[in-house]
Order: structure tokens, then sequence, then C-alpha cells
């Protein structure tokens, strides 16, 4: 079974975007906003553990997983048509 190139990388975008969203207000409800710099805040730029942070951790993750999960789905299409048995 194919998969939708297009439908898989938003669905991945938006769980990836929000799972950063959640988890950064998870860490602000119980160490509280720090707006320290991070590991994540390496990689995306302008992330800290504060209100603002979250937001931008949100879009930046969004396009993360929507880039990642459309080079996946591309490859994993990609290998099941090499693969694939065809019946004559």
């Amino acid at each position: 079974m194919k998969l939708n190139v297009n439908a898989f990388a938003v669905t991945c975008g938006i769980l990836w975007g929000f799972g950063l969203f959640v988890l950064t207000w998870w860490i602000i409800a119980f160490d509280g906003a720090t707006g320290d710099p991070t590991f994540i805040g390496r990689i995306y730029r302008g992330f800290t553990i504060s209100p603002t942070g979250s937001f931008i951790g949100l879009l930046w993750a969004f396009v993360d997983g929507l880039i990642g999960g459309a080079i996946f789905a591309w490859l994993y299409n990609l290998i099941l048509n090499r693969f694939s048995r065809t019946e004559a």
C-alpha cells in the first residue's frame, strides 16, 4: 500500500510541531520559563523554554516534520515499487 506523500508529510509536521509545543509547556508548568538555550535551541534558532520560544519551536518543528515526513514517504514508496511483485 503506497503512502500519500503530501498527507503523510503534513501529518508528521503537525505531530512533531505540537509535540515540541506541548513538551515545552510541560517543562514551563513544572520548572518555569527559564529562557535558557537548550540543545534543541541550537538546531531550531530562537527556541527557548519560554512561551515565545514554544511558538518558535512549533514553527521550526512543523517545517522539520514536514520535510522529514515527505522524504520518508517518498523513500517508502520508492522501495515498495522496487521490491513489490507484479503478477502477469
